[in-house]
């Protein structure tokens, strides 16, 4: 898979009439915020109630299932999807709702299936964008509630959003669409279900993200790696990507890259799922043993201190980190012999890149 393409969140406006303040997106996946200098459409991608709304609390049921029915009409659609995005956090049962309403489903599927055909060429403008976004903002609540969880992964639904994160184009309307399709992945993986992880690993999510997160947005890039530490923190998921080498060279070069640029801006949101992945491969033998000579200089000394210097928790992560993975004694004899063995102990070494291997490419 390329990894040509760049994607970059200006910060100049929103893509259709978004608010231009900062509203807080994906908190609750626990990547931070987006600050004042970066704006989106709040309707797709705020997780919280909309200020101005007129909702406050818990709206009734029957105003949730009143606006859902009329999702299957397609002259109101668009707007009933713009009125439930915003209005979703009142409704704590919208995604059953949303699920076991007859024909709902369908017509959010319908919704994302029809802006294919301008994913290539990259013609997608800045109003489907929107629109398209809100209909996943819905299927967010579907992937993150616990009764729908499990029948949103049967029906293979996350398959849809995969041409979303393929594609390359920089322009706003794509990053937002892939930012709202990472959204609803974080969603799933959040949960901390093993099922979810298992689903995951038979897909190309990882090789998706580990472009997304050299090539996208800091916001993208964070919510990428987010995803890519909630697989590696499942035992399933960090035996998945330490089992090949062609597997762990593909995460290790991308983190490692990722580290390389962060040195001329830091971003403490981004470095803490970096340092976290970093600390949940060393949990693994080999790949710890492969760390000693491949962990990045810049976090061993004192590149990123002034940047975590007030981040107790991204330190204490850095700390253990380099406490179980000291610098590689390679070039002195009983070292060298050391290292042997234990690579003899704990099968082949993941240090070594694989024959063609390409960043991105989780085989």
């Amino acid at each position: 898979m390329s990894l040509s393409g760049t994607s970059s969140l200006d910060g100049t406006g929103s893509a259709a009439g978004g608010s231009s303040s900062g509203v807080p997106i994906f908190s609750s996946l626990g990547v931070g915020s987006i600050s004042s200098s970066v704006s989106v459409p709040s309707p797709s991608l705020s997780v919280g109630p909309q200020q101005g709304d007129g909702n406050s609390g818990s709206a009734a049921p029957g105003g949730a299932v009143e606006l859902v029915v009329r999702l299957t009409n397609p002259e109101q659609r668009e707007g009933v999807l713009l009125e439930l995005s915003k209005k979703r956090e009142s409704f704590p049962d919208l995604a059953p709702i949303l699920w076991h309403t007859y024909g709902t489903v369908a017509a959010l599927l319908q919704e994302i299936v029809s802006i294919y055909p301008l994913l290539s060429p990259p013609t997608l403008t800045a109003h489907a964008s929107n629109r398209v976004c809100n209909a996943l903002a819905l299927l967010q609540c579907v992937a993150s509630h616990s009764d729908t969880r499990s029948l949103f992964l049967s029906a293979h639904v996350p398959l849809y959003l995969y041409p979303f994160l393929n594609t390359q184009s920089k322009s706003r309307p794509f990053e937002y669409l892939r930012l709202t399709s990472l959204g609803v992945i974080g969603a799933l993986v959040k949960m901390d279900d093993a099922d979810v992880i298992s689903f995951l690993l038979q897909t190309e999510i990882i090789p998706l993200c580990l472009r997304i997160m050299e090539t996208g947005s800091e916001l993208s890039k964070t919510v990428a790696t987010f995803i890519v530490q909630k697989i590696l923190l499942d035992e399933i998921g960090l035996l998945y990507v330490c089992a090949t080498s062609e597997r762990f060279y593909a995460v290790g070069t991308v983190l490692s890259n990722m580290v390389t640029l962060l040195k001329s801006n830091p971003s403490v949101r981004l470095l803490k799922h970096i340092v976290r992945c970093y600390l949940r491969l060393s949990d693994n033998v080999r790949a710890r043993e492969a760390l000693r000579e491949s962990l990045p200089a810049a976090l061993r000394d004192e590149t990123f201190g002034a940047a975590l210097r007030d981040d107790v928790t991204v330190k204490k992560w850095l700390g253990q980190l380099l406490s179980v993975v000291p610098p590689s004694e390679k070039g002195q004899a009983a070292g060298s012999t050391a290292q042997g063995n234990r690579a003899r102990q704990s099968g082949p070494s993941l240090l070594v890149p694989p024959a063609n291997a390409r960043p991105g490419v989780a085989n």
